[in-house]
């Protein structure tokens, strides 16, 4: 046994060695290359604070930032047929299924919830990019479906937060035909009268944005989102001519007449609730939370109705001794008057 190399050696390296840090606990900025702190990026909803990049963020970290407390439920949502088209490519259809909801956790690449924002209900229904590229198949068509129809049953606005590649090639003409059941479904919202509210977020491409995503009554989109139909790579294949700079992004949307506003993402929250409100014509938002009511035991409401009687009491026997010294006041005023009208014929007699 060699102490030196067995013990030694090891206890040194022990010492002396770099701690493995996990690798999920920083995030580079794609745009600036800024190492961002992951507590601090979840704080800031998924927003760079050196240059302020909008990062992807999932639908329910998304919902928990946007309803009050966030506090929501889940709509459920109807379960379409699986692999209708048999589809396989370098995988199985159901294959690469199950790989992202493994990654994911959710079901879906559309998650709907209903819940109070600014103490108003409605419903919200946002897309997963990072569930196979947020790509629309029948379950985002029954999704969107099964939200207007919740949002008209209760009557309540709907907002939608859309983020896409486009129609999932894995269902073939059956993702297309979500384009016109999801027209339908933002139809049934107008017929009510409730307000339909997009927010595009990077990148809204495709069919989705053929269809469902630019219909709104009100269109926002998130700062530097990619809002197109074909990708800006196709269009500079097809035309062989070079794109201005910023084009197809969400400020050059708005320039162009194709958005209503952009906003960020920290700022969204407020943003809905003025416009919501607006919308469903109530009144303006109290802002900051009204501190509760204090609780009221059954014995302090006996107190209070004892304490309430006594005064009542009070006030009548106060009114009652007032009216009685002013008989008595008017009475003697009375005598007084009569014992001087006696007097007066008195004299008279004895002087005549």
């Amino acid at each position: 046994m060699n102490w030196i190399s067995n013990y030694v050696r090891p206890r040194i390296n022990s010492i002396f060695s770099r701690r493995e840090v996990p690798e999920n606990l920083w995030t580079k900025c794609d745009a600036c290359g800024t190492m961002l702190f992951h507590r601090d990026l979840a704080d800031n909803l998924h927003v760079c604070s050196n240059c302020g990049h909008h990062m992807g963020i999932v639908p329910r970290k998304r919902f928990k930032a946007l309803f009050d407390g966030g506090l929501f439920t889940d709509v459920p949502v109807p379960e379409p047929v699986t692999d209708p088209l048999q589809f396989r490519d370098q995988k199985r259809y159901p294959d690469r299924m199950k790989a992202a909801q493994k990654s994911t956790g959710e079901k879906e690449a559309m998650l709907v919830a209903r819940g109070e924002i600014g103490r108003l209900p409605i419903v919200a229904a946002a897309q997963d990019f990072t569930f196979m590229g947020g790509s629309m198949g029948m379950y985002v068509g029954n999704a969107i479906i099964a939200a207007a129809e919740v949002a008209v049953k209760e009557r309540r606005p709907l907002v939608l937060f859309s983020a896409a590649g486009g129609a999932r090639m894995q269902e073939g003409i059956l993702s297309l035909m979500q384009m016109p059941r999801t027209t339908v479904a933002v139809q049934m919202l107008r017929e009510a009268g409730l307000p339909y509210i997009v927010v595009l977020t990077h990148p809204t491409t495709g069919g989705v944005t053929a269809s469902y995503a630019m219909l709104g009554d009100v269109q926002i989109a998130e700062p530097g989102s990619l809002i197109c139909f074909a990708g800006p790579r196709v269009i500079e294949q097809t035309i062989r001519e070079k794109l201005p700079e910023g084009f197809q992004r969400a400020e050059y949307l708005l320039e162009h007449g194709m958005l209503d506003r952009v906003t960020d993402r920290r700022q969204m929250r407020d943003e809905l609730i003025v416009l919501l409100r607006l919308m469903m014509d109530m009144p303006p938002a109290v802002w900051g939370e009204l501190p509760p009511p204090e609780s009221i035991s059954d014995a302090d409401l006996d107190a209070e109705d004892e304490a309430s009687d006594d005064a009542a009491k009070d006030s009548r026997a106060a009114t009652a001794g007032k009216a009685t010294a002013k008989g008595n006041g008017k009475t003697d005023a009375k005598a007084s008057a009569k014992s001087a009208r006696g007097g007066k014929s008195g004299s008279a007699a004895k002087s005549g």
